[in-house]
């Protein structure tokens, strides 16, 4: 189903250069008057990375409907596309809020009028801090893993004009940041209780950094530190760690898009809005999700609740045929991710411009900066010129890698067509 949500292409004025995924033909010409012609994939160059426009709206829906029905906040990960236009939708679904990783990213939300922004690491610039220091609408959390950072962070917020509020990270051996016991991170929570400017607010940590498929071991890893993350939040409550008031409440915070079913599992019993606990998720791939490594460990195989499928495939020309069971694509590292897992050959239209047709028995076989080694049988047909569909592994590293992406109404449609655009932030 094609999606009604409006995304970039009434604003971005004239087309230009500036974008690969802009045709040489539409320079100049204004975006929303390109995307009401609804140009066909033909129109369009490649490499291309595209958004199915059905499959965005999809996403965003099932994970809103999702949240609600088991009790818990979403503030999904800006991170993931730095798409101010996608975010308005996210939110306009019933985020709570943003995440973010960076102190860049966290001042492009506070710019876009995001007013509920989780900072997902320690801020340690002292302009940023000083900037969160003064007088400012909104919510913005922070975390810190250790008194050391607490410390770094003291002398810039000391004359805040509001306190600044924190969530206490629990981590553990082999994982990233975060404290590594609980009798640390309640050291740290003591620390931002007693430091002027600072505000204790909460606990958070990232699950993902102990597992990375859906193997019963896995599961079990990933519910054991979860249920940590629980005690941890236990302790500062019964041993009077919390302040008493904290406006917006206190947040335990923790999901990822891999294993946001054993965060709700473990977690969920503690949201209690009315008596100042939210449980806050921070799922962020769902959005575009993928054909590889989310496709495989999503909780949507485990909870059967709803549906996620890729937003985001690539669409590459063979550009040379030198040997049998060998074709060169004209799209590379630069232009679709590689990280966690190559692109997976999904269709070819023949020509660039004939109908959509499945494809099985080829591969991608590896990767430079500007092609795609493409493995097939040798007595396969497939002839330069032709434009092949790839579906993508880690939707992170995809988004990135493009500044404006073509919004189509179906990518598994024979002959798709572009209605919209959409505009990444990256820096």
């Amino acid at each position: 189903m094609e999606s009604s949500v409006a995304y970039d292409a009434h604003h971005l004025g004239p087309l230009d250069p500036r974008f690969k995924a802009v045709p040489v033909t539409a320079w100049g010409e204004d975006a929303a008057a390109f995307a009401a012609r609804r140009p066909r994939l033909q129109d369009l160059p490649t490499p291309l990375l595209t958004l199915d426009a059905g499959a965005l709206a999809d996403n965003v829906a099932t994970l809103a409907r999702w949240t609600a029905e088991v009790g818990v906040d979403l503030a999904p990960h800006g991170k993931t596309t730095m798409a101010p236009s996608l975010w308005r939708e996210q939110l306009a679904a019933g985020a709570i809020g943003l995440t973010v990783a960076t102190p860049w990213q966290l001042s492009v939300a506070l710019r876009e009028g995001v007013d509920w922004v989780q900072a997902a690491y320690p801020v340690l610039d002292p302009a940023v801090l000083r900037w969160l220091s003064a007088p400012r609408s909104g919510r913005v959390l922070v975390w810190a893993d250790g008194v050391d950072v607490v410390e770094r962070m003291a002398p810039h917020v000391r004359d805040a004009a509001q306190p600044l509020d924190v969530l206490v990270e629990l981590g553990g051996t082999g994982g990233r940041t975060g404290a590594r016991s609980l009798d640390a991170a309640v050291a740290v929570a003591r620390a931002v209780r007693e430091t002027p400017g600072l505000r204790l607010a909460g606990v958070a940590g990232y699950e993902g950094a102990f597992a990375h498929d859906a193997s019963d071991a896995s599961l079990a890893t990933v519910r054991a530190w979860v249920d940590d993350l629980a005690a941890l939040h236990g302790r500062l409550t019964e041993e009077d760690v919390y302040p008493a008031d904290v406006p917006g409440g206190l947040v335990v915070s923790a999901g990822g898009s891999a294993y946001y079913d054993v965060v709700v599992e473990r977690l969920a019993r503690l949201h209690d809005p009315a008596a100042g606990v939210r449980v806050v998720l921070r799922s962020g791939a769902y959005v575009g999700h993928d054909d590889g490594f989310y496709r495989e460990v999503t909780p949507v195989n485990r909870v059967r609740s709803g549906r996620l499928r890729s937003a985001l495939h690539g669409w590459v020309r063979v550009v040379s045929r030198p040997e049998p069971g060998l074709a060169l694509a004209d799209a590379g590292k630069r232009d679709l991710p590689f990280d966690e897992g190559l692109p997976v050959v999904q269709a070819v239209r023949r020509g660039g411009d004939g109908d959509t047709e499945d494809l099985a028995g080829y591969a991608v076989s590896a990767m430079n900066d500007q092609h795609a080694f493409v493995r097939f049988p040798a007595d396969v047909d497939l002839r330069v010129g032709d434009v092949l569909r790839l579906g993508i592994s880690h939707p992170c590293t995809a988004f990135d890698k493009w500044g404006l992406l073509p919004v189509v109404d179906d990518a598994l449609a024979p002959q798709p067509v572009l209605v919209d655009w959409v505009r990444t932030v990256f820096g």
